[in-house]
């Protein structure tokens, strides 16, 4: 009998649901530290992934057939091993377009309204009413890396009464994006935005592509804001911007190293606001994963084939 081995915790409700759909396989639910010898060896699919599975999955005489990871990126999982065992891979991209556009716009207003130095006042029992403020109304959101989260972005920004400019390799236009550039046209599109929104997978091409060139496009009363990945960002590049005034001010999830080390200076500084990697931590996360796995079983029972979120090799996304 075929085995699907899920890593995560599951409801009743959705095992139920694996085995209507897959009533030839046999479901087991458990975390990888209690594991089995030889059970990821027998496994046809994974829900989840785990380092310390990784020898026996891709072990010569492994079963492993896809494996549905539980997160959006995978630019930590071994993919060319994946590649050369001939194993599907699918994400979780869409599980975290809710969460971390709200995250996105959490930052944004809290820079707008300067609720993030108020917090800081309220502490120290200040009350101090200068600063500037300002409206999203009329400004423009460039979005860097236009997949299901930057649309989704854009949809909200649009109801904010913005210009919504979207980059993404392919050029492809979206409902909610009123200029499309592709990546070749990055600078251009960086040179209009009041705020941009870097939500880029890492890959090869995208490491370090935010460096002091980028920054130095950038409108001088821009807000910065990562939510894709740490090392997209050259962290000293940006740091010199922001201290130097050609950048406003950023918001910040993801970092290249993480956590960020207490001495550095973005901790202190008054016109950045930082988040520990959580922009994408909603409380219905296990349930828009697990909606996408179910299917992708369907098609996969029926057909062998995947649907949603496959992840191609040869872009590592």
């Amino acid at each position: 009998m075929p085995n699907i081995i899920a890593l995560h915790d599951i409801t009743p409700q959705q095992r139920q649901k694996i085995k209507e759909i897959a009533p030839s396989y046999e479901l087991t639910v458990t975390k990888a530290k209690d594991l089995a010898p030889g059970m990821i060896r027998n496994a046809d699919i994974l829900l989840g992934w785990s380092r310390t599975i990784e020898e026996e999955a891709l072990a010569q005489d492994s079963k492993l057939k896809w494996i549905q990871a539980w997160s959006a990126g995978v630019d930590k999982l071994p993919l060319r091993k994946f590649e050369e065992r001939d194993i599907l891979l699918t994400n979780a991209s869409g599980v975290h377009s809710v969460p971390i556009t709200e995250h996105i716009f959490a930052m944004i207003l809290a820079f707008n309204r300067n609720l993030h130095l108020a917090v800081r006042q309220q502490s120290n029992k200040s009350w101090d009413t200068s600063g500037t403020f300002t409206e999203l109304a009329g400004k423009t959101m460039v979005i860097i890396g236009v997949g299901q989260i930057g649309s989704h972005t854009a949809r909200i920004a649009q109801a904010f009464g913005m210009r919504t400019i979207g980059v993404r390799n392919s050029g492809k236009p979206d409902p909610h994006v009123d200029v499309m550039y592709t990546v070749g046209q990055l600078d251009e599109a960086l040179s209009q935005g009041d705020y941009v929104v870097n939500i880029l997978p890492l890959t090869t091409q995208t490491k370090g592509i935010f460096n002091h060139e980028r920054f130095s496009v950038m409108k001088s009363s821009a807000f910065f804001v990562n939510v894709g990945r740490g090392a997209t960002v050259v962290t000293s590049d940006m740091v010199q911007a922001l201290q130097s005034g050609a950048l406003a001010g950023a918001g910040l999830d993801v970092f290249e190293e993480e956590p960020l080390p207490p001495e550095h200076p973005l901790w202190t500084m008054d016109n950045v606001i930082m988040t520990p990697h959580m922009a994408g931590d909603t409380d219905r996360y296990g349930e828009r994963a697990v909606e996408i796995f179910l299917d992708n079983l369907k098609s996969y029972v029926k057909n062998g084939t995947l649907t949603r979120n496959v992840i191609d090799y040869g872009r590592s996304y």
